[in-house]
Parts: structure tokens; C-alpha cells; sequence
């Protein structure tokens, strides 16, 4: 990472935290993003006592004039810009026919349009240095999403609807991006914060298995020179264990007799498939559930 160039978001506390502090200890240098408050101007200090650098750039990353601001304090700062790695977050957690219209608003708009903001202004620039020379450049974004989109958490839609969305922008900016360099995965971590500890309890005496600093060793390696041959994926990581999620299959497919469904020849068709009464969301993917036997030391494989 020497001489890499690092924009973090939600830097202030748990994962942004951690992940700052691992890029800086790989040599990265690093702009720091979150509301501006003690708890960022205390990350920048452990990074700079521990020999690395580090700047503050503090800002509501959902504002436009935010990520316009952190691809500008990179360059300005530090010459550059190799990395982004989006971690900015709020909970509102509410049963979808209790939610108010600032709750769903507030969620929506930190996690995804916050990751859109500044992914906007650095794929720009990133685009730009690509024609200037006439190649690829090194650039990398590690997006945040969270199982609760991949299990359909009932009583966090927004929060489930906005990391989905961040998936999707993911893959959108992967796809649209590749030519010049650019390099975008999600995480979906587990990891005991202070926006997810009344989820999880209190941590456990000795070694927490769902601490931030498990997670972002894999940040790191995404954002490197090995992350030139990953983009587009899926990852949920926590403690001891990292599984890369396969995209989404067909369950099945059904063609009309004659070129259009009847009413009755539809239910004739479908009813092979759905048959559970009542009916359980098949769209969901329940097999990470399992996968929390590796952080607490149940096996030593998924």
C-alpha cells in the first residue's frame, strides 16, 4: 500500500475505524470521512502516533458537495486517489407498518446515496486520469452491505432496501468502470459496533470474535494489488471466516402452451414450485446463517 491513497468513510468509530487504521498500517495514506466530532479527529491521531498519515475531512457523506470535497482533499492533500472504501451508517429499525418517512429517508440516504455520492466523484476522476493516460489506473472501491439484504431482516427494511441497493450499485459500477481500472466489491460484515451493539450484546471477555479488526484484513486485500483480479463480488466476512457469495440462479422456467397464460394453466404451472402452506420468502439466502459456527468455534469450516 505505500504511496496508495485512501478515502474512508464512517472513519470516526467501529468498522470505518478499522479499517482506516489497517489501510494506514499497510502504508496507505488516508482521508478520513464522518460527521465531524471527537471520535474522527481521534482516528486521525492513532494513525498519525502510530507513524502514519492522515487528514480529516469531515462532512455528511450523503451531501453533494461532500464527495466532491473528499476526491478534492485526496488530490490536494496526498496527489492522488487509489482507493475508496465506504463504510458511512445509521440504523432506524422499525416493523415496515411502523416505519415513519423519516426513518425509511434517513436510512436510504446515508447508506446509499451516501455510497452513490462519493462513488460518483471518484469513478469521474479515476475516469479521467484513464484517457490522460491512455490505460488503466489502480483503483478500487469496497462498498459496505450487510446480510440483512441477502435475508430480508423483517424489522429493518430500510436498511435492508438500501443495502440491496448498494449491491446493485456495486455491480453497476464494476461493470461500467472495468475498462479503466476501477475495481468494486461489497463486504457484508458482522461486526459488534456501537451502531449494532444492542443487536449483538456485549462483547465476550478476551478476544471478541465479531471485532471490526477481523474484517478488515480482507478491506486491505481488496484494495491492493491482488484486488486487480476481484470485482463485481459478494463477500461476508466476520471473525475467523470469508465466504464469496454466487449470484442468484433460477429456480425454475415456464413457457405458455400457447404463447400466453391462461389463469388456469399459470396456477397449473407455478403450484409445482410453491407448495408450503403458509408460505415462507423463498427469495432470501439463508445459507449464511450457518456460517456464524466459524466465529465462535463451533467448526473450522462453513
Amino acid at each position: 500500500m505505500d504511496g496508495r491513497v485512501a478515502v474512508v468513510t464512517g472513519a470516526g468509530q467501529g468498522l470505518g475505524a478499522a479499517e482506516a487504521l489497517a489501510l494506514a498500517a499497510a502504508g496507505a495514506r488516508v482521508v478520513l470521512n464522518d460527521l465531524p466530532g471527537p471520535s474522527l479527529d481521534a482516528t486521525v491521531d492513532r494513525i498519525r502516533s502510530s507513524g502514519g498519515e492522515a487528514v480529516a475531512c469531515p462532512g455528511d457523506v450523503a451531501d453533494w458537495s461532500t464527495g466532491e470535497t473528499l476526491v478534492k482533499t485526496a488530490v490536494s492533500t496526498y496527489g492522488a486517489l487509489d482507493i475508496l472504501v465506504n463504510n458511512a451508517g445509521v440504523l432506524r429499525d422499525r416493523m415496515i407498518f411502523s416505519m415513519s418517512e423519516q426513518e425509511w429517508d434517513t436510512v436510504v440516504r446515508v447508506h446509499l446515496r451516501g455510497h452513490f455520492v462519493t462513488s460518483r466523484f471518484a469513478t469521474a476522476w479515476w475516469r479521467d486520469r484513464s484517457k490522460e493516460s491512455g490505460g488503466p489506473v489502480h483503483a478500487r472501491i469496497v462498498n459496505t452491505a450487510s446480510e440483512a439484504f441477502l435475508l430480508g431482516s423483517a424489522g429493518q427494511p430500510n436498511y435492508a432496501a438500501a443495502k440491496g441497493g448498494i449491491v446493485s450499485l456495486t455491480l453497476a459500477t464494476a461493470r461500467g468502470c472495468f475498462k479503466h481500472g476501477v475495481r468494486v466489491n461489497a463486504i457484508c460484515p458482522r461486526a459488534r459496533t456501537a451502531m449494532t451493539g444492542d443487536l449483538m450484546g456485549p462483547a465476550p471477555a478476551g478476544s471478541d470474535p465479531l471485532s471490526p479488526d477481523r474484517v478488515a484484513p480482507l478491506v486491505v486485500h481488496l484494495a491492493g494489488p491482488a484486488g486487480a483480479l476481484i470485482t463485481g463480488e459478494v463477500f461476508v466476512v466476520h471473525g475467523d471466516m470469508v465466504a464469496v457469495m454466487g449470484p442468484p440462479t433460477v429456480r425454475a422456467v415456464f413457457h405458455a402452451a400457447a404463447g400466453h397464460w391462461t389463469p388456469l394453466e399459470l396456477a397449473a404451472a407455478l403450484s409445482t414450485v410453491f407448495t408450503t402452506d403458509p408460505p415462507r420468502p423463498g427469495f432470501v439466502c439463508e445459507e449464511t446463517i450457518p456460517l456464524a459456527e466459524t466465529t465462535f468455534g463451533e467448526s473450522s469450516s462453513p
